[in-house]
């Protein structure tokens, strides 16, 4: 949701247009104070921020978001018809993640918001799967025994993370074929046993930690992440 503050109607309505025609959910405010109502009840992704507003300005509104530690990170774009350098960077030094003077470029303006938003993301939070002395991290597909790193191939890779992510959970030879090698894949199930053999010896100890069920298939044990 992308919150715009303009009190100049035919703008206001033009950028609400073109954000939600390109895909982006988009709400406008001709006063702070309705901004501020809707803050308290959802938290936009950005906000596009006037200055020349009546009840407070947009600097004001500025200060007061990034004084406000539930939303200091929350990225804002300036959109005003002053469009001097000073301006510029008393609105950049109070906060401001972009300055765009009037008049502006509708899909101008589309790809500043992109690419703030873009440089504002924050990354996600990296997964780590852990099993006793075994500690796989998926994102950086790397594999540690014991502190160790191990090298596995694609495969063996895919196959451990698999079983880790669904501690418990018996799969059968079919299954891991179809969910590691695809559907398309015309071997045979000892493919399977091949590798988990592989894989138990690179693992070393911790080879263990991959359960033959008789009969059915294989299973990890508990894994924490």
């Amino acid at each position: 949701m992308i919150y715009l503050v303009e009190d100049d109607d035919s703008i206001r309505e033009l950028v609400i247009y073109t954000l939600r025609s390109t895909g982006m959910e988009a709400q406008g405010f001709a006063l702070p104070s309705a901004f501020w109502n809707a803050m308290a009840s959802q938290k936009p992704e950005l906000v596009l921020l006037d200055i020349m507003l009546p009840e407070e300005d947009g600097l004001e509104i500025l200060k007061k978001i990034r004084s406000d530690k539930a939303t200091r990170e929350l990225p804002v774009i300036m959109l005003t018809a002053k469009g001097t350098e000073y301006d510029q960077v008393v609105g950049l030094d109070c906060g401001a993640d972009d300055y765009v003077p009037k008049p502006f470029g509708m899909m101008a303006l589309v790809a500043r918001i992109k690419a703030v938003m873009r440089r504002t993301e924050k990354p996600a939070e990296e997964k780590i799967l852990c099993l006793g002395d075994l500690t796989v991290n998926p994102t950086r597909h790397v594999v540690q025994v014991a502190g160790e790193t191990v090298n596995l191939t694609l495969k063996e890779f895919e196959l451990l993370c698999l079983l880790l992510e669904n501690p418990g959970v018996v799969f059968t030879r079919d299954q891991l074929l179809n969910q590691i090698w695809g559907y398309s894949f015309d071997g045979e199930s000892r493919t399977v046993d091949v590798h988990v053999r592989h894989l138990r010896q690179k693992l070393g100890e911790c080879g263990k930690y991959i359960e033959t069920v008789r009969g059915i298939g294989y299973r990890s044990g508990d894994a924490t992440t």
